[in-house]
């Protein structure tokens, strides 16, 4: 790994779905964190493996150029360029590592999206510094993020300080690097006070790239779930309203229009949070909003007030069953004009530019040989990105100023919802199970043919 640290990611253990244990992937305990780190084998961790990109970089980035695409998302590795988060200088093989991507993609002509953290940050800031519950955790995040931007800031075109930053209050090992309590649930003020702290240093990051990469973009992410009530009792749609400001808006309210909301009121009041600032966090936050915002877009949700309302899967959530949507082999509902809905109640909020950031299926692909050559036929996946691709056209004409629709994840990689590599987004097809056994070879799906023209026939309508 070159040089690499343990990250939050690199200790999430791999659990067979049948055993129903998804919740074990993702609320991590110090136990289970300190279990991890003594383990060397990697088929239980995943993401240790990943896609193997270090070896592939340059044939990965080929496939970008093949097949057209004019933007490409992907994270800098916090642990990468510091180990444990608190050298003073980076990791020398890190940076030549980085340094190679972004001359290839910018060889190529493929602008960078680039994502600061995404769910993923040394584990000893963790272990032994509290993740984001601890402010401290800003200054060593701002010394990294300065280090990027200083070195490659003139590649980025637009940047994330945070992954889907919601994350934090549903999923906190992921989104906060917060430890679970070994026995009893998340203390809720420390999940806002985590999040604050990204507040805050989303809003300094910002303002230190304007002061010395001042081209580059800046964005705020949230996983977007665009919310129906079940029924038209008022009970079920105020539910709704509910369940938005704080599982979806308060991110986007406080990034993206630079204030607390009024709602965070009753609801920290109601639920005994507290969260202390610094006396200029307020005025910090207002005055250094971000550029544009983005979304994660996989399926929409169902509100209800019924305790024995039917439950699918979802992106890290459950939700009410839909019985109007067909739903993935993972339970996630397929809903293409719930992501139009979405683009315009999100325009109406923030009128600033959209990204879909991500966006796909998930799906188990099977590889085949047919005259000789290794296939992928993956039907589904085309279907759901024309579906989708439809709706965002249709946002446009809306009047929502969609920047573009980024598919997850182009090559296929361990999913960062049940960490197992057989859940597959990609168009390009990598010979990799669940334990990390397999060749790595890259196979273009029938996916990728189709994306390749469908980019083609859109510029060449435009």
């Amino acid at each position: 790994m070159i040089g690499k640290g343990p990250d939050t990611q690199d200790v999430r253990p791999f659990r067979p779905r049948a055993s129903k244990a998804t919740t074990e992937t993702r609320l991590l305990t110090k136990r289970m964190v300190k279990e991890a780190l003594d383990s060397e084998f990697d088929g239980n961790y995943p993401f240790r493996r990943g896609s193997e990109g270090i070896s592939h970089c340059e044939e990965d980035i080929s496939l970008l150029e093949e097949l057209g695409i004019d933007i490409y998302r992907f994270s800098i590795s916090w642990a990468r360029l510091y180990p444990t988060g608190h050298e003073a200088q980076p990791n020398p093989a890190g940076v030549i590592y980085y340094d190679k991507v972004f001359r290839l993609l910018h060889k190529s002509g493929v602008r960078v999206f680039l994502t600061l953290t995404h769910y993923a940050m040394p584990t000893d800031l963790v272990l032994n510094h509290g993740g984001w519950l601890n402010r401290a955790t800003i200054d060593r995040y701002l010394g990294f993020a300065e280090f990027v931007f200083l070195r490659w800031g003139k590649y980025i075109d637009y940047y994330l300080p945070f992954n889907e930053i919601n994350a934090g209050y549903f999923s906190p090992w992921n989104g906060v690097g917060l430890l679970k309590p070994e026995d009893g649930p998340y203390d809720q003020s420390k999940i806002f006070q985590s999040l604050h702290n990204q507040f805050v240093a989303s809003a300094l990051v910002i303002q230190l790239q304007r002061r010395i990469a001042p081209t580059c973009k800046s964005g705020c992410m949230i996983a977007d779930f665009c919310y129906y009530a079940n029924t038209p009792a008022p009970e079920d749609n105020l539910r709704l309203v509910k369940n938005e400001q704080v599982n979806q808006w308060l991110a986007i309210d406080v990034l993206a229009r630079g204030f607390y909301p009024s709602y965070t009121a009753r609801f920290f009041s109601e639920h005994g949070i507290k969260i202390t600032m610094d006396e200029n966090d307020l005025e910090l936050l207002a005055r250094n909003t971000c550029d544009f915002v983005s979304i994660s877009y996989y399926q929409s949700s169902v509100v209800s007030c019924a305790d024995d309302s039917p439950q699918t899967a979802g992106n890290l959530v459950c939700s009410t069953v839909n019985p109007y949507l067909a739903s993935s082999e993972w339970g996630w509902q397929i809903d293409p004009v719930g992501l139009r809905t979405a683009l315009n109640v999100l325009y109406d909020r923030v009128r600033k530019p959209i990204f879909i950031a991500e966006g796909g299926l998930g799906a188990r692909d099977n590889l085949v040989i047919e005259n000789g050559e290794k296939r992928v036929h993956d039907p589904y996946r085309i279907n759901y990105l024309a579906e989708h691709f439809k709706q965002v056209i249709e946002a446009h004409k809306d009047g929502v100023d969609v920047l573009g629709y980024i598919v997850w994840g182009i090559i296929d990689i361990v999913s960062a919802g049940s960490c197992e590599m057989e859940k597959r987004y990609g168009v390009v097809y990598v010979d990799a199970d669940n334990e990390g056994n397999g060749s790595y070879n890259r196979t273009r799906k029938d996916s990728f043919w189709w994306y390749r023209d469908f980019i083609r026939r859109y510029h060449a309508d435009q």
